[in-house]
């Protein structure tokens, strides 16, 4: 019997491609390890706490028992591409041809990370409003691109779109605008003439424009949604992204899509098909019967669900001493820490779980410019959570700190 061979010697320095280097664990993986170790309520993450509709279940489950389980076309069922394409209709007045302008994807993430791998070459810039969501720099380096990140201006509570900054920006490498509204992590919902602004950039510019829609029906307090290619001249050259994740509460599923010209939905669909080709045969059934069926009534009631919980959460917060920001759109709230005696958000983050039973997420953490003493005092609370959840924290909080 032949001796056995020695192992080869493990390599002391595994090869990691340069555009990676600077990947790291996000800092949801932190937050939640935080959040477990101390028995933490987490408003952290954004993942809905709460119930996906009935009817969307039975239909995903009812699919699956029919054998709806092999690959579906790359560019996603022709049910849910027409039913996307019939609420992109009904709901902005754009209408998409569903055979050549959508395309269906695994998340809004994918959208987006194929979109720039589609759409850019190395050296490319990538402008963006920071602070904003942390896959984006990740989709650029990816890519070979840069991302470059504009800072949003405020106004009292709220914050705005600073127009000279976006167009001071823009340079000769600069390729695409990447636009997310309503906004993460700050919650600002952009204006009709926000966009307008936004549009005169690209137009002036010559760029194209990805906008990450995924909260388009949490819009509050009575407003509409405007998306990027509604703006005149816009459609042309807007490739926009959304998901039935945040609208039904099935984040897990990851259906998602993007609609545009078909020159920019084509491209997306040539790199989506060597990442995940397709994916979720049953749920893409499943979203395809609620867009047509349910979706209007079921988003007016988890709006109306949705700004109760932030009314809740401004209120807990405000009472613990924590100065907030409006939040237009979306899951969350950003408030000033330095109420409770705090001067960096990250500093925070890292003792609320121990000290009061909450974890949140510093949005030093989403910035991508340079340091910026307004933004690292702000954290992001959740409120997609039921309303028992949202008030157990707030008493938690205005228990360790109240105004």
């Amino acid at each position: 019997m032949p001796s056995a061979q020695p192992l080869p010697p493990t390599p002391t320095r595994l090869p990691r491609a340069d555009r990676i280097q600077n990947f790291r664990p996000s800092v949801f993986t932190e937050t939640r390890e935080l959040a477990e170790r101390h028995g933490a309520i987490d408003l952290g993450q954004g993942a809905p706490g709460l119930s996906a509709p009935r009817a969307l279940l039975d239909d995903a489950m009812a699919a699956i028992a029919e054998g709806h389980n092999q690959y579906p076309p790359a560019a996603g069922l022709p049910e849910l591409r027409r039913a996307i394409a019939d609420s992109r209709l009904r709901r902005s007045g754009i209408r998409y041809d569903a055979d050549r302008e959508v395309v269906v994807t695994a998340g809004a993430t994918e959208a987006v990370t194929a979109a720039l791998l589609a759409l850019c070459n190395p050296g490319d810039e990538v402008l963006t409003l920071d602070p904003c969501y942390d896959a984006y720099e990740a989709a650029a380096s990816l890519a070979g691109a840069r991302l470059v990140a504009v800072p949003l201006a405020t106004e009292g509570d709220r914050f705005c779109l600073d127009e000279a900054a976006l167009r001071a920006a823009v340079t000769p490498r600069t390729r695409l605008l990447l636009l997310n509204s309503p906004h993460n992590p700050t919650g600002k919902a952009f204006t009709a003439a926000e966009l307008a602004a936004v549009a005169r950039v690209c137009l002036d510019h010559e760029l194209t424009a990805v906008t990450d829609e995924v909260y388009e029906h949490l819009v509050y307090d009575g407003a509409g949604h405007h998306s990027l290619a509604s703006v005149p001249d816009m459609r042309e050259r807007t490739l926009v992204v959304s998901s039935a994740g945040k609208t039904f509460n099935v984040t897990g599923w990851k259906v998602g899509w993007a609609c545009g010209p078909d020159r920019l939905v084509g491209a997306v669909l040539s790199v989506k098909q060597f990442l995940t080709f397709a994916s979720g045969t049953p749920f893409q059934l499943a979203v395809a019967r609620m867009l047509g069926d349910e979706e209007e009534a079921w988003t007016a009631e988890l709006r109306s669900t949705l700004q109760r919980h932030r009314d809740l959460l401004r209120t807990g917060l405000e009472q613990a001493g924590l100065r907030t920001y409006r939040c237009e759109g979306g899951y969350f709230l950003q408030a000033d820490v330095r109420g409770v005696g705090y001067l960096d958000g990250a500093r925070f983050c890292r003792d609320l779980p121990a000290r009061a039973g909450v974890a949140a997420i510093p949005c030093s953490a989403f910035r991508h410019g340079p340091q910026n003493p307004h933004t690292d005092r702000l954290v992001r609370f959740s409120f997609c959570k039921p309303a028992d959840v949202v008030r157990e924290a707030t008493s938690r909080l205005t228990g360790k700190w109240r105004a």
